[in-house]
């Protein structure tokens, strides 16, 4: 397969050293990771970038809650188009023995691309495009999720508003152009961005005024409801988060919802986006990065929750305060345990911590999961079959691999 090799490496039984697996591509960086579960499976897709700058998604999958992986599979058919970044992971959708993955890829603008796996992830069919046909500008950030009766979903953020025929995908930085008028009226530039969902049947425009750069999060209900949340900007160039949900599967959404006044006022995107999780009782969970007020400020990880999408719980701090942090993943089981993983730098490397929510409703000290040897970034996690599984990036751009280790 493509001279592909997984690496596992298992730690002696009785240490505190926990078990790792390496995903990696010979000759090429594997970066950008992401995460779904379904029951005891675990599947875990990246991209892999050549020296000359072309990328690829793989795909690997576990069948005994992430302590061995099958061998890595190519998704996309055409090879080095992917575009992939922290923020633009490729994502993962499983239900039944159907996988799907979404990825941005590169053409004459950018497409939102999905490729159907119908054998747990051996092999994928013929890959589709979401927007509609010729839709011209830029786009990214997807998430993607499936509900328990099989459907997926997908949102991402749509730039073809600010489009014109000398346009290009770089034509334009983190959703604003660099004249005064940007600077003096984000939200008025924001309007020509919006949050785009489809069904895998076609497009449709929920919202605009979005935060152009960060990523988005998107989670399914048992009960069908699907919830989707962005970073939005608000008037004074207010980069707060924002929510939305359908309760008839995708057909129509609520009014967008602030989950907390932040306050954040940045004349550019932040490139530091929310995440999402819902548990077994229909509580989502929410956590996302923000900078904190004086005396001296920086970027913390803050958690809400909501049960009916119109309230949210008063912002709580995760993160230890003076820490500047980012990338924050939320994973939840169905009892209703919550982890919340970010990465920061410490000694001049990032590394990634966890920190667990308590029966009280605070979170515990947090505690790194990577080591102090290599820097750490990007984790992402979910819940197999009771067990916590975080995957992250480790190594320098050049050389970096996909680490992933159950978490006890």
């Amino acid at each position: 397969m493509r001279g592909l090799i997984l690496l596992l490496v298992a730690a002696a039984v009785g240490t505190a050293t926990p078990e790792h697996t390496v995903l990696t591509v010979p000759g090429a960086a594997s970066a950008t990771p992401s995460i779904a579960v379904a029951g005891r499976r675990v599947a875990i897709a990246w991209g892999a970038r050549a020296p000359g700058g072309a990328a690829d998604v793989y795909l690997a999958m576990s069948a005994d809650g992430a302590r061995t992986f099958g061998e890595p599979v190519r998704v996309n058919e055409s090879p080095g188009t992917a575009r992939l970044g922290g923020e633009l992971p490729p994502r993962i959708a499983m239900s039944d023995n159907r996988v799907t993955v979404l990825w941005t890829a590169r053409s004459d603008t950018t497409s939102i691309r999905v490729a159907t796996s119908e054998d747990g992830g051996r092999t994928f069919g013929v890959s589709r495009e979401l927007q509609r046909s010729g839709a011209e500008g830029d786009r990214g950030w997807p998430a993607l999720a499936a509900d328990l009766a099989g459907g997926v979903h997908a949102i991402w953020l749509d730039h073809r508003g600010l489009a014109s025929p000398s346009s290009s995908p770089t034509g334009v930085h983190h959703g604003h152009d660099r004249t005064a008028a940007a600077h003096a009226d984000g939200v008025a530039m924001a309007q020509k961005s919006a949050l785009f969902y489809s069904d895998l049947s076609g497009e449709r425009e929920l919202t605009r005024g979005v935060c152009y750069c960060c990523k988005t999060a998107l989670a399914a209900g048992r009960d069908g409801a699907i919830f989707a949340a962005w970073r939005h900007v608000y008037p004074g160039n207010i980069r707060d988060i924002a929510f939305t949900l359908s309760r008839d599967g995708g057909r129509t959404f609520a009014a967008p919802q602030r989950v907390s006044k932040d306050q954040w006022q940045l004349e550019g995107c932040p490139d530091d986006g929310p995440a999402l999780a819902v548990d077994g009782r229909r509580t989502v969970h929410i956590v996302w990065p923000t900078v904190t007020a004086s005396p001296e400020p920086h970027k913390a990880i803050f958690y809400a929750t909501t049960t009916d999408g119109r309230a949210f719980t008063p912002r709580a701090r995760v993160s230890p305060a003076g820490h500047n942090t980012a990338h924050p993943q939320v994973a939840v089981d169905d009892g209703g345990q919550v982890w919340v993983l970010w990465d920061e730098i410490v000694a001049s490397r990032r590394r990634v911590f966890v920190a667990v929510r308590q029966g009280n409703g605070a979170f515990d000290a947090p505690r790194a999961l990577s080591g102090e040897a290599a820097s750490a970034s990007y984790p992402v996690a979910a819940v197999a079959d009771g067990t916590l599984v975080a995957a992250w990036v480790e190594g320098t751009p050049a050389d970096s691999q996909i680490v992933v280790r159950r978490v006890r």
